[in-house]
């Protein structure tokens, strides 16, 4: 039997969802994202297909999808109830038998060994449509990259297969952002080179591309063209490596005393959640007015890295002149001493930044150190 990768993609995901609590909007144009209100600042989370005849796509902020569709219904993200049906989705996967990769909350590569790979994606589709009412694409390749593409040509509820054998019929004519990997800024960059097609990035000189992109990124452009890519499907539950909140203001801030006790607000919160693994640096991302987005970080020395370890506390110095009984009153609890840690580091990532410009928006991530 031979080896295949699957990559199964849930159809317009979150808008699927919430066709099934509201099957009134059936039909219509509907958008995800933010807490449902266009007025507001906030970014298109998904948009049904519907929408998508509009110009509307993920990403898009939701004022510039309002306008482009004034008969848009918008929701809110509801990130609970998503969780909880992509769990449902991968689970059936898993119940195949064969091993899953997860992406995320609505796609995952699934390794088979089967001479109907058609068949078998089916099934799979079947069952996650009997298990969750959704449906789904499955591409199919022979590695990942071949698999994640074709799904697209699969869409919507459908199969399609992509190998190195049809690679070139399929895509050599099409431009290199055709290919899962590259995007419209390197495109840009192969044409001015004279790559304008997935075949000549295939012939490409690696070395000529090593010159321009680096002696990494260059040659990997090449394999791409020529539809190389992993085929081992890793069933290894994914690991987050950072953990992070950001949040987007309705105006824009100026007050820089204001800003930081947003970022105190965000990092304390991000301490709150943090606290089964080791932190080794802190990073805050500030987003300027109109929209240029710019992020520093601060490192935890070691001893403060572990979430319940001895972090200092005015309290805890035994030379503070303090009766014990008094300094024993005062000790704060462990996760107190933790928010400290983090928004002092927080603090130390947003002294590099320059005040002056409006801020839109603040994030703040703890980046694990394990």
């Amino acid at each position: 039997m031979t080896h295949w990768v699957m990559h199964v993609d849930m159809d317009q995901f979150l808008a699927a969802v919430e066709l099934l609590r509201h099957p009134e909007l059936r039909g219509k144009p509907l958008v995800v994202g933010g807490d449902g209100d266009p007025t507001k600042r906030g970014v298109v989370s998904t948009a049904s297909y519907e929408a998508r005849e509009f110009g509307v796509r993920s990403g898009l902020p939701l004022r510039t999808a309002a306008k482009r569709c004034p008969d848009c219904v918008f929701l809110p993200v509801d990130a609970d109830v998503y969780n909880e049906i992509s769990a449902r989705v991968m689970g059936v996967l898993r119940d195949s038998g064969w091993p899953v990769e997860v992406l995320g909350w609505d796609e995952a590569f699934v390794g088979a060994q089967t001479d109907d790979p058609e068949e078998l994606a089916r099934g799979l589709a079947a069952d996650v449509k009997a298990a969750t009412e959704l449906d789904c694409s499955v591409g199919i390749g022979d590695n990942k990259l071949q698999a994640k593409i074709a799904t697209d040509f699969g869409k919507p509820a459908g199969v399609h297969r992509l190998t190195t054998e049809t690679w070139f019929d399929v895509l050599g004519d099409r431009p290199p952002d055709a290919i899962w990997g590259i995007g419209a800024k390197t495109t840009a960059k192969l044409a001015a080179l004279g790559i304008t097609t997935v075949r000549q990035l295939a012939t490409a000189d690696p070395d000529r591309l090593a010159r321009e992109f680096g002696p990494t990124t260059g040659p990997w452009l090449v394999l791409l063209g020529n539809g190389r890519g992993e085929t081992e499907v890793d069933p290894t539950p994914y690991v987050p490596r950072s953990h992070g909140r950001e949040f987007t203001f309705q105006r824009n801030l100026t007050d820089w005393a204001e800003i930081a006790a947003e970022v105190t607000r965000l990092a304390r919160q991000v301490a709150a959640e943090v606290t089964d693994r080791p932190v080794a640096r802190v990073v805050v991302k500030v987003r300027f007015a109109p929209f240029i987005t710019i992020t520093h970080g601060a490192s935890l020395p070691a001893g403060d890295q572990l979430p319940f370890g001895d972090h200092p506390s005015t309290t805890d110095d035994p030379h503070s002149g303090e009766p014990p009984a008094a300094a024993a009153a005062e000790v704060q609890p462990p996760g107190e001493r933790w928010a400290d840690v983090i928004d002092r580091a927080a603090q130390d990532a947003l002294a590099k930044f320059t005040p002056g410009r409006p801020v839109r928006l603040l994030g703040v991530r703890a980046e694990f150190a394990d």
